[in-house]
């Protein structure tokens, strides 16, 4: 208790100087919190990923799209218990700016299929009956004041025309990682109209999901459902859930490691900022290390003390950081949660604030107290008065 008194004692000892490096590592800590943050939410949907699911799409590319008729043959594959498929849409909502991911799937299959997500059965009902039905997530249904029953139109891209729907359905996620910013209407509605505007893009999907009755049997099915398409026009390739979502995350590659980069320079700032302190702070003290060394201190317990001194201020800031971490964290997440699905400050990224902070505070007092123990005695006297 005598040691750690000391420690605050020395380390306030200049208010106003100590009080601007916590805050300085405040915001460091801060902005390393929120950019590791960000990294950890991008592969969430990686972690979150179903070991029961497998994604089959065109050999060649995402963009081409699969015959419907493929289904049938993967229904009948040994190990898949069923199949659904999707179609990306890509309809914008009044303009560009109100972007979410929306999809053409088929109904009953594909709300089988994502079991983190729940639907209330009456909701799920009435959805099933109506061809131009569609349902929303609630994040996505909050942010546009969605009602059941509500008409909604999207603007096609990919598609093109004013395509109406009508809310009949708002899920939400069972679990804290789960997409509540989906929205997904009839394949059916989409086919039928193309049949007539353009049959020659009628009858395709963008993709198949396949639940496998045996998790540990997934790449042993998904095998064997590229074969039964091998030398087909449209050759397949099928992958677990978790590399299908690595292959999106892998184009944005460079982002990511932009964002590693930027946080390892905020790690330095954090270093040079406490480094600065911690050499004024040595200096100043010279003479009073001096006089530690005559009544026999040896140099360890000096080094104790400078660096006892470091970490104090160092995991002052860091702790200010991490607690304006979560409300920081919840701000901007809502602010953006049309691109975050779920933004959340882990464990993870906590033990990392703490563990860069104890490495900075090391770091910035082994020069400072390098200087300290081998400064002679002589030489510190003479800084006295």
């Amino acid at each position: 208790m005598f040691i750690l008194k000391l420690l605050l004692k020395n380390a306030f000892r200049h208010k106003l100087r100590t009080g601007l490096t916590i805050l300085g590592i405040t915001i460091a800590v801060l902005a390393f919190g929120l950019l590791r943050t960000v990294i950890t939410t991008w592969y969430m949907g990686v972690e979150a990923s179903s070991a029961n699911r497998l994604w089959t799409r065109n050999a060649i590319s995402l963009i081409f799209p699969l015959p419907i008729s493929y289904e049938e043959k993967i229904r009948q594959v040994e190990g898949v218990k069923f199949v659904s498929h999707f179609t990306w849409f890509g309809g914008l909502y009044i303009d560009e700016k109100n972007f979410f991911a929306n999809f053409a799937v088929e109904p009953r299959t594909y709300m089988d299929a994502m079991s983190e997500y729940y639907f209330p059965p009456d909701e799920r009902a009435a959805f099933l009956r109506d061809r131009k039905g569609a349902v929303a997530g609630r994040k996505l249904a909050n942010r546009f004041g969605w009602k059941i029953g509500d008409p909604i139109v999207l603007k096609g891209t990919i598609y093109p025309g004013n395509w109406e729907f009508v809310l009949r359905g708002i899920y939400r996620g069972t679990r804290r990682d789960a997409d509540e910013t989906v929205f997904f209407f009839h394949w059916d509605y989409l086919n039928e109209t193309l049949k007539k505007a353009a049959p020659a893009r009628a009858d395709q999907v963008g993709a198949f999901i396949e639940v496998v009755k045996d998790p540990n049997a997934a790449a042993e099915v998904a095998a064997r459902i590229d074969a039964v398409f091998k030398n087909s026009l449209a050759e397949t390739l099928t992958e677990t859930e978790k590399s299908f979502v690595l292959g999106f995350i892998s184009m944005s590659e460079t982002i990511i490691t932009a964002i590693q980069l930027i946080s390892l320079v905020v790690i330095a700032i954090i270093l040079a900022v406490v480094g600065n302190t911690m050499a004024m702070t040595a200096r100043e003290r010279i003479g009073e290390y001096a006089v530690l060394k005559t009544l026999g201190f040896g140099g360890w317990r000096i080094a104790t003390l400078i660096f006892g001194e470091s970490l104090v201020i160092t995991l002052s800031g860091a702790f200010l950081g991490i607690i304006l971490s979560f409300p920081t964290a919840g701000a901007f997440g809502k602010a953006l949660e049309q691109y975050f699905p779920a933004f959340n400050v882990t464990a993870k990224t906590i033990y990392l604030d703490i563990g860069a902070s104890l490495i900075v505070g090391l770091l910035a007092a082994i020069i400072p107290t390098f200087r300290a123990v081998k400064t002679p005695i002589a030489d510190g006297l003479r800084r006295i008065g």
